[in-house]
């Protein structure tokens, strides 16, 4: 073989792979949007990852995930979905209500899969549970329709308590649903409802003010981003008020609240992440039904019990699904 030909031959084998790696298709990149701050020990980002790996899809190898988080600001939401739709990621995940009206307005085309604590079909969000019809599906934690059972454990974890005050954000679209499920539960088991709106740290702390001049029995907080955000806040007002208090994520029980009964929210982001890894493998929103979150978690913390003077039944402590000693 003449010399020129070799070498030709050498320059060809050698730029194939490189040719053959530029023809690769680039990783894709799934946008999170969060109202919240980013959260070193947040288990649920654990559980999404863990869940998309399953899939196939490990983050920084096979997928990337860039992340957008409001820092509890709400306002800034929709810049941050629209930075994400002018990165042209494969997907959106939207981290709770806010997030996903925000995803909804930016984009008609990417796919987005929500995490909600109320109903898509009443908020406009899908056309039905079962066929989503648009870009957005996801996961519904159902824990509007929780309201009647949190009350119920409230009830026998603090007996004699009548009075019960209500905690809602009027900023989020779930607050009217949340009010009224209170007031017809409260109704049914013989309790006295008070809705009380807060949307700010101050009002949060007039609430928890007027709460020590009018001493309700027990406290109910609405499920809402901005008071997950306050969660340390929340719970350490009520045990300076001496104010018995239920939520609806274990996250508050573990920051010192009372008690929570609600969806597991690590169970509800698994469930994203495997609706992630479908779309990623190019099933269509439309198709992927809104799931309904079917595991629930009664978290007690006894501490807070023991502070508040609290004894706790043994058969509540019987049916925990954990006990913060």
């Amino acid at each position: 073989m003449r010399r020129r030909e070799f070498i030709s031959l050498l320059g060809g084998a050698t730029a194939w792979p490189i040719a053959a790696r530029a023809q690769q298709p680039a990783m894709p990149v799934i946008g999170f949007l969060s109202p919240a701050a980013p959260d070193p020990n947040a288990d649920y980002l654990h559980a999404f990852r863990g869940s998309l790996q399953e899939s196939g899809y490990r983050e920084g190898d096979t997928v990337a995930i860039e992340y957008r988080w409001a820092e509890n600001r709400m306002d800034r939401l929709p810049a941050l979905a629209a930075d994400l739709v002018r990165r042209q990621v494969a997907l959106i995940v939207a981290a709770a209500q806010p997030p996903t009206f925000a995803a909804q307005a930016a984009t008609t085309t990417i796919p987005v899969v929500f995490i909600l604590s109320d109903d898509p079909v009443r908020l406009g969000l899908v056309a039905s549970l079962a066929r989503p019809g648009g870009n957005l599906t996801g996961v519904n934690f159902l824990n509007v329709e929780l309201t009647a059972k949190r009350l119920e454990l409230l009830r026998d974890l603090v007996g004699g308590a009548v009075r019960i005050a209500v905690l809602i954000n009027p900023a989020n679209r779930n607050a009217e649903s949340v009010a009224r499920e209170a007031d017809a539960a409260g109704r049914a088991l013989g309790l006295q409802i008070q809705v009380h709106n807060a949307g700010t740290i101050g009002e949060i702390e007039a609430t928890f003010a007027a709460f020590g001049r009018d001493r309700p029995d027990a406290l109910f907080v609405g499920t809402d981003p901005f008071f997950h955000a306050r969660r340390a806040q929340l719970a350490e007002l009520a045990a300076q008020h001496r104010l018995p208090a239920t939520y609806a994520l274990r996250d508050y029980a573990q920051a010192g609240g009372l008690t929570s009964y609600g969806t597991s929210l690590n169970d509800a982001f698994r469930q994203v992440g495997d609706y992630c890894g479908r779309i990623l493998k190019g099933a269509r929103p439309v198709d992927l039904p809104v799931v309904q979150s079917s595991k629930f978690e009664l978290v007690i913390n006894l501490q807070s019990a023991r502070k508040l003077g609290l004894v706790v039944a043994p058969s509540l402590l019987a049916v925990a699904d954990e006990v913060i000693e």
